[in-house]
């Protein structure tokens, strides 16, 4: 690996620092992915308890014992559970877009790292070919075949250094934004069933069962029954 690091010149030096940051970068990613999981499930049903029972200060507390961004929408919509259904959803849509930046942060960076490996490893190949045939010009006699074997391979050792740092940074960039997505799509949908929670729990509060019907219409009976003897 030093000798790699000598022959390779300043490109190889800047395709390390490439890979180091995204290695970086992924374990950024990693350990931000592990720790906002949540089984939205569990925790909308218990939210849904509260909501039910109108007992919103309750649901709010137990969002806002939710780290991460799952929490976060949920409370959003919570502490303005007295709007209409629209704003709500718009509420719920806002609260989605300003996790967005924080879902996606380094996955640029880390794509920029996959296309910028390569071309590196390309202009390390280049400038080592020069050298190579910049000798071969200002030699005076015989240039040993050797010796330009030599050259040329490890010219090439950036162009493997930058395929393999770019694929290796490629595949994670596409493995993380793939979570990505799932997760706006779980923090979407959370929203919504949030939302409908709301507006469902309003629109049982003003609906009169049929039990309860029949049982104010007797009550009315036995009223007027006794009023006329």
């Amino acid at each position: 690996m030093s000798e790699l690091l000598k022959y390779g010149g300043p490109v190889f030096w800047l395709q390390a620092a490439l890979a180091f940051l995204a290695i970086v970068y992924v374990l950024e990613r990693l350990l931000y992915f592990h720790g906002v999981r949540v089984n939205a499930a569990d925790f909308l049903l218990g939210i849904s308890n509260h909501i039910r029972r109108k007992a919103f200060a309750e649901a709010i507390h137990e969002a806002d014992r939710v780290p991460g961004p799952v929490g976060r929408i949920v409370h959003s919509v919570l502490i303005r559970h007295h709007m209409e259904r629209k704003d709500l959803r718009e509420i719920a849509d806002e609260a989605v877009c300003m996790e967005v930046p924080r879902i996606e942060k380094n996955l640029r960076a880390l794509l920029g790292i996959a296309l910028v490996a390569p071309l590196a490893g390309l202009l390390g190949t280049s400038l080592g070919l020069l050298d190579v045939f910049t000798e071969i010009r200002e030699a005076e006699g015989e240039v040993a075949l050797a010796h330009l074997a030599e050259g040329t391979f490890l010219s090439l050792v950036t162009t493997a250094a930058g395929l393999c740092i770019a694929t290796c940074s490629y595949v994670f960039y596409l493995t993380m934004l793939g979570k990505a997505k799932r997760l706006l799509y779980r923090l979407q949908r959370t929203g919504i069933e949030v939302v409908n929670l709301i507006v469902d729990a309003r629109s049982n509060s003003e609906i009169v069962s049929f039990r309860e019907e029949v049982e104010a219409q007797q009550e009315k009976e036995r009223e007027s029954r006794s009023g006329e003897s």
